[in-house]
């Protein structure tokens, strides 16, 4: 387990690259990024950002080059989403809940596995970001606040940080325009003041993390989905990270 000593902060960046499809690095690449074997002991690495921000898409290119077992964001199968977008208000509580209950199974299942796992999004950015940012807009009773921060507290006493949690920054102009990109019909209403405000409370909540190791990723400048470069120096950053964690 990572030590709760003093946070260390670091951020990635580089020239943005032409858009194309998305790359794996090349099997001869791969010898340089991939772990070694101090580093294979199981690790729990989780990835954080604002909506947009590319969680999934970082998830997946490191547990393909990396040989990690991803765990995802539940978001095709969630059925509030769909509803909260609509009227946040009404399902901004069941929205909640569910994500809340649906992480900690992840949390649970990711300690028992013996490998190491990519989590796509964590627990805590529920808790000090999302909740607490519904409640503040009028979008959640202080009623309903209150009983879901009191679940999380009674849950957070069961359940480990990450070993290595990397943060994606981004600033709104960027999760703007890669979110359009994807083209997800339900986060069409998503509003530019609705990304300032989470963006404000990662921030802070980045700003006081003491849980374990962190590793902040600038994606203003970066774009590692297609540009191989990109990835690369980000796996880099990462292996530092890992190996001091040993």
């Amino acid at each position: 387990m990572a030590s709760k000593s003093q946070v260390k902060k670091a951020s990635v960046k580089s020239a943005p690259a032409k858009s194309g499809s998305a790359k794996i690095v090349s099997a001869k690449s791969i010898e340089k990024y991939s772990p070694t074997r101090k580093q294979l002991t199981p690790l729990h690495i989780a990835v954080a950002g604002n909506i947009g921000a590319g969680k999934t898409t970082l998830t997946t290119l490191l547990a393909k080059n990396m040989k990690w077992e991803p765990h995802f964001e539940d978001v095709d199968d969630n059925p509030y989403l769909n509803d909260f977008y609509e009227d946040m208000q009404r399902w901004s509580f069941n929205l909640q809940i569910y994500f809340l209950n649906s992480r900690f199974d992840q949390i649970t299942r990711i300690r028992q596995s013996g490998k190491t796992i990519i989590q796509d999004r964590t627990i805590y950015e529920d808790a000090h970001i999302f909740a607490p940012n519904l409640h503040s807009m009028g979008l959640m009773t202080t009623r309903d606040f209150n009983n879901y921060q009191q679940l999380f507290s009674l849950m957070s006493k069961f359940v480990s940080p990450p070993d290595l949690l990397i943060y994606l920054r981004g600033s709104v102009p960027t999760l703007v325009n890669q979110i359009a990109k994807r083209g997800r019909d339900y986060e069409n209403s998503i509003r530019i003041d609705y990304l300032k405000r989470l963006n404000e409370r990662y921030e802070a909540w980045i700003s006081t993390y003491e849980l374990g190791k962190l590793l902040v990723i600038d994606i203003d400048d970066l774009n590692f989905a297609d540009n191989q470069e990109d990835l690369g120096r980000i796996i880099d950053r990462i292996n530092a990270e890992i190996n001091g964690l040993f």
